[in-house]
C-alpha cells in the first residue's frame, strides 16, 4: 500500500479538508482510463460496478471516462469507505480524540535512524516544530506524515468527485470515519512503528508532481499497480493482513448483501483493495458473482 492508497481519513488530517461547492471537471477526452469493473449474478444480470479510487491528485488531473459517466448515470447508490469527507472539523476532532489518548514519547525514538533524514524533510514541508508529533501515537503520526508527503491534493481525490456526483442519491459507508481510524488505533505498537517507518521510506518516491502509483492508476495499469502497492507498507505481513486482507473480507460480505437488493451500487474504494488474489473482484467471484473488467 502506498501513501496514495492509505485510506481516506488520511486526507482529513491536519485540517486539510477543503469544502467543494461543485463537482470538479475531471473528464478527459481520450484514454487510457482508470480500471472499472462490472458485477453480474449467476444469470448474467448486472448487479453493480466497482471502481478503484485515489484519494489525492494534482490540480487539473483528468480521469473520468465516458464509460464511467454511463455507470454514474445507471447506479442507484454509491458505496465508499468513508462518506462524510467534507466535515473537516468533526473528522479532526475524532482524530485528536483517538490519536492522543495514550502516552507516546519522542517521535525520534520511534523512527528508524536510517529514516531520520526523511523525517527532517517532512518537518520542513509541514512547517512544524520537531516535537509536534511527540504526543501522537505512532499510527497517527504515520497518517499525518503521509498527508504531508503526498504531492497531490485531497480536494482533487477521485472519491470526493464521486461523492459530489451522488449528491442527491444514496451513499453507503463500508467503515465510516471512526471505524477506519479504529483499525489503525488498535494496531500493536510494533506494527504502528512499522507503519510509521514505511510511510517515511515511501516518502522518497513522491518528490515529483505525481507519483508512479498515480500514473499507473490513471492509465488503468492494474498489473503495475499490484506490484507497486504490494511493496512498502503492504510488504509487512501483519500490516497487509490487518489493512488489506481482513478489511477486504469484511467488505466482500457487506457488498454481497448490497448486491442482493434491487438497487445497483457503484462500489468505489481505494484502488489497492481491488487487486490480486485478496482483492474484492476475486473475493466476489468466490461468492458466485461474475466480475468483468469493462475499462
Amino acid at each position: 500500500m502506498s501513501l496514495r492508497f492509505i485510506p481516506s481519513l488520511c486526507a482529513a488530517l491536519l485540517l486539510l479538508l477543503a469544502a467543494c461547492s461543485q463537482e470538479p471537471d475531471t473528464a478527459k477526452a481520450e484514454g487510457p482510463y482508470p480500471a472499472l469493473w462490472e458485477i453480474a449474478n449467476s444469470t448474467g444480470s448486472v448487479e453493480g460496478w466497482m471502481f478503484g479510487t485515489i484519494h489525492a491528485l494534482p490540480d487539473d488531473t483528468r480521469w473520468r471516462s465516458p464509460q464511467l459517466d454511463t455507470v454514474l448515470g445507471q447506479a442507484d447508490m454509491l458505496v465508499v469507505e468513508v462518506a462524510d469527507l467534507e466535515d473537516g472539523a468533526a473528522l479532526s476532532a475524532m482524530f485528536e480524540e483517538m490519536a492522543f489518548d495514550r502516552p507516546a514519547g519522542p517521535i525520534v525514538d520511534r523512527i528508524d535512524p536510517d529514516l531520520q533524514g526523511e523525517f527532517e524533510e517532512l518537518l520542513v514541508r509541514a512547517n512544524v516544530r520537531r516535537t509536534y508529533f511527540d504526543p501522537m501515537e505512532s499510527w497517527a503520526a504515520a497518517l499525518a506524515l503521509a498527508q504531508v508527503a503526498q504531492s497531490g491534493k485531497a480536494e482533487n481525490g477521485a472519491d470526493r468527485a464521486l461523492l459530489a456526483a451522488f449528491d442527491e442519491r444514496e451513499v453507503v459507508e463500508l467503515e465510516g470515519a471512526r471505524g477506519q481510524l479504529a483499525i489503525f488505533d488498535s494496531l500493536p505498537e510494533t506494527e504502528q512503528r512499522d507503519l510509521l517507518n514505511a510511510v517515511l521510506g515511501e516518502s522518497r518516491e513522491y518528490q515529483g508532481e505525481i507519483g508512479r502509483l498515480a500514473k499507473a492508476w490513471l492509465e488503468g495499469d492494474t498489473e503495475r499497480l499490484t506490484r507497486l502497492t504490494r511493496r512498502g507498507i503492504l510488504a509487512d505481513p501483519e500490516l497487509a493482513q490487518v489493512l488489506l486482507r481482513d478489511r477486504n473480507a469484511d467488505w466482500a460480505a457487506q457488498i454481497e448483501n448490497l448486491l442482493s437488493a434491487s438497487d445497483k451500487p457503484l462500489i468505489a474504494v481505494g484502488a489497492g483493495h481491488l487487486l490480486g488474489d485478496s482483492g474484492l473482484p476475486t473475493l466476489l467471484e468466490a461468492r458466485g458473482f461474475t466480475v468483468r473488467r469493462i475499462e
